[in-house]
């Protein structure tokens, strides 16, 4: 039994001996970004300003094509955020927005409403959709690397705050992969089924050549 103990103590000390202990990896934006995110902030030069972010008291610009804005608190705008597998933004939508169809291929999602109606909604990888409309206080959420997307519903501005399990969710717009780039429109219409007109038409809208 003495012996058990013995051997029991030095595997302790010998695993406390190899712990290291991190409570935070503040991203130092003047370090190589890496695959693994930002490089860690010296410790002594951690302020709790890298700890909060104020962005997200002000309202996004929704005078665009979309009618939308995202006001993203990630790791690359919150520095305290970097390696905690958390980020949150601010959705702004005003009458008829829309967040068109995309995914986060880093991270789950949850939307919270905080003002007006949202339509909401995901398409699982069985090609069965998820839709909602959501009202204030209501909640829902989207699994990660699935197609979703937003609508504001209503007759006035609609606002929701969305958080993430990832300090960088990683984002692609299904319309802007398609149509904002210079994907060849003939591989567009052989993959889509879309006609070339129409594929055209919506390169010329959002500026996508090929």
């Amino acid at each position: 039994m003495k012996m058990i103990l013995t051997i029991f103590f030095i595997f302790s000390l010998l695993s406390l001996s190899h712990a290291s202990v991190v409570d935070f990896c503040v991203a130092d934006y003047n370090a190589p970004n890496g695959p693994a995110g930002y490089s860690c902030k010296t410790p002594k030069k951690v302020t709790a300003d890298d700890f909060v972010f104020h962005g997200l008291a002000t309202s996004g610009n929704t005078t665009n094509i979309i009618k939308a804005a995202v006001t993203p608190a990630f790791d690359a705008q919150f520095p305290g955020v970097n390696g905690l597998g958390i980020s949150i933004a601010r959705l702004d939508l005003a009458p008829g927005g829309v967040i068109p169809l995309h995914t986060h291929p880093g991270a789950s999602e949850v939307l919270v409403v905080i003002q007006g109606t949202i339509l909401a909604g995901f398409v699982s990888s069985a090609n069965v959709v998820y839709l909602k409309t959501l009202n204030k206080g209501d909640v829902m959420v989207f699994p990660q690397g699935l197609l979703h997307f937003q609508i504001n519903s209503g007759r006035y501005n609609a606002l929701a705050f969305v958080s993430f399990s990832s300090a960088n969710p990683g984002l692609q717009i299904l319309d802007f992969a398609l149509f904002k780039s210079d994907f060849p429109t003939e591989l567009i219409t052989a993959t889509t089924f879309l006609d070339a007109g129409l594929v055209k038409k919506l390169k010329g809208v959002l500026g996508g050549s090929g």
